[in-house]
């Protein structure tokens, strides 16, 4: 043992693209040995270009697979999917996001690998259930608009955007590390040393993830509409206008409030009936918003982002993603880490984890295509013909 909680855990990895492979690189950062699983022309994103790093591999794909090990199987080939239901008996958890069903003519669907495993932690992730959504392709930019979260995003007189990542791959890879960590420690705390499947899809984590949107439509029979950067229920909480930039300003609270009204050289505002309480500010923002504006207009952003911070009001510059990554650095976040060691090591971003017994690893680059097929071969023939891992 090393001291990382998920060191001896075997992870057999059929997924691709986002949401599986992102929650498979948590779980390895965490001493998982991830075992990914590429059929012959490998993972779509290895091709998701542009960018690429200075050798040529995907960012995309370098982004979402470190500390794995991969190896090539064609499930069309009698030897090879002999091997597929060797890893799966061995594995503690399996993890794949084909389309529903479409695993079992392999006989790698959770009935068959259940079988030959009765331990194992079985992660299904779908675009849209299993149920009459099971047919339907899942792309994240496609759940962003049936979710209605692109109805949200925007100019509330423009045209829906969607956002400027996959968002519901990512919080379903979250998800379904959740799911996954709690099905590990069930079986543990199990008599039966049990296992069980775990399912979600795209479509569930974008209505959990809407949290308040979705909660107006079920709670309040309000159905939200695009604001464009207002926020439904808060003001000030958006951009406003300096004498250059524009500059976010998140008065939360009342007390942040009259901060934020003493900061501008204005603080009778915050005992004005109008903007007294978080309610009356919302009702009325289009009231408040000129008095803010015109003070704001009279420094330019970064000075008034030094006054607030300076003061305890949340405020912020709209930075590209290299400045953000940069405002990391300065906060002392560290956020670039070197997978791997020497002439191998690559950049990347560094799990958001940190934890006072231990470190997430950075040890193994995103793995070329087929990296480790020798040794994952070698390394199941060694483990004979038992196919029942709930006798480990």
């Amino acid at each position: 043992m090393t001291g990382r909680p998920l060191d001896g855990i075997v992870v057999a990895d059929f997924s691709r693209i986002l949401a599986g492979p992102y929650a498979t690189m948590l779980l390895a950062d965490l001493g998982a040995d991830v075992i990914k699983v590429e059929g012959p022309a490998g993972d779509d994103t290895r091709t998701w270009v542009p960018p690429v790093r200075p050798d040529g591999v995907s960012t995309y794909y370098s982004a979402i697979n470190r500390n794995k090990r991969s190896i090539v199987l064609n499930f069309n080939q009698p030897d090879d999917l002999a091997l597929a239901h060797q890893l799966t008996a061995r594995a503690d958890v399996v993890i794949e996001n084909f389309k529903p069903g479409g695993l079992r003519r392999f006989a790698l669907d959770y009935e068959s690998v259940q079988a030959r495993n009765s331990a194992v932690i079985y992660c299904s992730i779908s675009g849209f259930g299993t149920a009459d959504g099971a047919s339907l392709p899942g792309y994240d930019l496609i759940v962003q608009a049936v979710s209605g979260l692109m109805s949200l995003t925007g100019d509330r007189h423009g045209p829906a955007y969607r956002a400027g990542i996959s968002v519901f791959d990512v919080m379903a890879g979250l998800h379904s590390a959740i799911g996954i960590l709690a099905a590990l420690r069930h079986r543990e705390a199990s008599d039966r040393y049990s296992g069980q499947h775990i399912e979600t899809s795209l479509l569930a984590s974008a209505l959990s993830g809407l949290v308040n949107q979705t909660s107006a439509v079920v709670a309040g029979g309000v159905t939200p509409t695009r604001m464009g950067n207002a926020h439904p229920s808060l003001f000030p909480y958006e951009p406003l206008p300096t004498a250059d930039d524009d500059l976010v300003v998140a008065a939360g609270n009342d007390t942040q409030f009259r901060k934020l009204a003493e900061v501008l050289g204005i603080p009778e505002i915050a005992d004005d009936e109008r903007f007294r309480t978080n309610a009356d500010r919302t009702a009325r923002r289009d009231e408040l918003r000129p008095l803010l504006v015109e003070r704001l207009a009279g420094q330019p952003a970064a000075s008034w982002f030094d006054q607030l911070t300076r003061a305890g009001v949340p405020a912020g510059p709209i930075n590209t993603v290299t400045q953000g990554v940069e405002y990391a650095e300065k906060l002392g976040l560290r956020p670039v880490v070197r997978i791997g060691s020497g002439q191998d090591a690559v950049p990347g971003i560094r799990n958001p984890l940190a934890f006072s017994g231990y470190q997430p690893r950075y040890e193994l680059p995103p793995p070329r295509l087929g990296e480790h097929s020798d040794e994952i071969r070698a390394w199941l023939a060694s483990l004979g013909d038992d196919t029942d891992g709930g006798d480990r």
